[in-house]
């Protein structure tokens, strides 16, 4: 039977893990809060952004203009881009987006479209590999060292570009309706949040 001395050394040392994961999770909800008050800054920029690409789209006319702007007005594969934390210690952060993923999934699916998932950080693979494994076509991981910027979603936005070239060259493209962003689980907004690693999921219609 363990002494009265093993059970005090047991105490003492849970209780320094626990000071440990408190400290870290402070640093964690510091860092997500500072990504939430830049993303909301950044909305505007991401709105507007919107309305000149959707009229851009509708401008186009009879197959002119850039593939991915013009395509063909088909959205039979939709290309899903869920971008979640490589870490954790986010609190409901990158479950929210895997759970939206999957709502969207299934949502695509039941109305017999084809979906692909273009995973962004190893959380939301991991959790989505359980459901979908046979949707995720690619993963992208270890972005935002040593802090996030525009050349990690340049990375991102070329690889996505690649895929649909390479699916333009071998099918009729379809028109990309909307490249809305994902970050919560109750809509598809242009709202995004960021932990330590990578910060957003969108869905796009290929």
């Amino acid at each position: 039977m363990p002494s009265l001395k093993t059970y005090r050394l047991r105490i003492r040392s849970v209780q320094s893990t626990q000071k440990i994961t408190r400290a870290m999770k402070m640093v964690a909800a510091a860092k997500l809060r500072r990504a939430q008050e830049q993303a909301m800054a950044a909305r505007p920029y991401a709105e507007a952004m919107d309305k000149i690409l959707a009229s851009l789209a509708q401008s186009f006319k009879g197959g002119t203009g850039p593939r991915l702007l013009a395509g063909t007005g088909s959205d039979q594969v939709h290309l899903l881009i869920v971008a979640t934390a490589d870490r954790g210690l986010c609190g409901a952060f990158n479950s929210s987006i895997v759970r939206e993923a999957r709502r969207t999934i299934r949502a695509l699916t039941l109305e017999g479209k084809t979906v692909k998932v273009l995973a962004v950080g190893r959380k939301g693979r991991d959790q989505l590999r359980r459901d979908f494994a046979g949707n995720i076509v690619e993963t992208i991981t270890d972005l935002g060292r040593p802090r996030l910027g525009f050349s990690d979603a340049r990375k991102v936005a070329a690889r996505v570009m690649e895929m649909f070239e390479a699916r333009s060259t071998s099918s009729s493209p379809t028109r990309p309706t909307s490249w809305p962003i994902c970050c919560r689980a109750t809509s598809l907004s242009r709202s995004s949040a960021c932990c330590s690693r990578t910060p957003r999921a969108s869905t796009a219609r290929r």
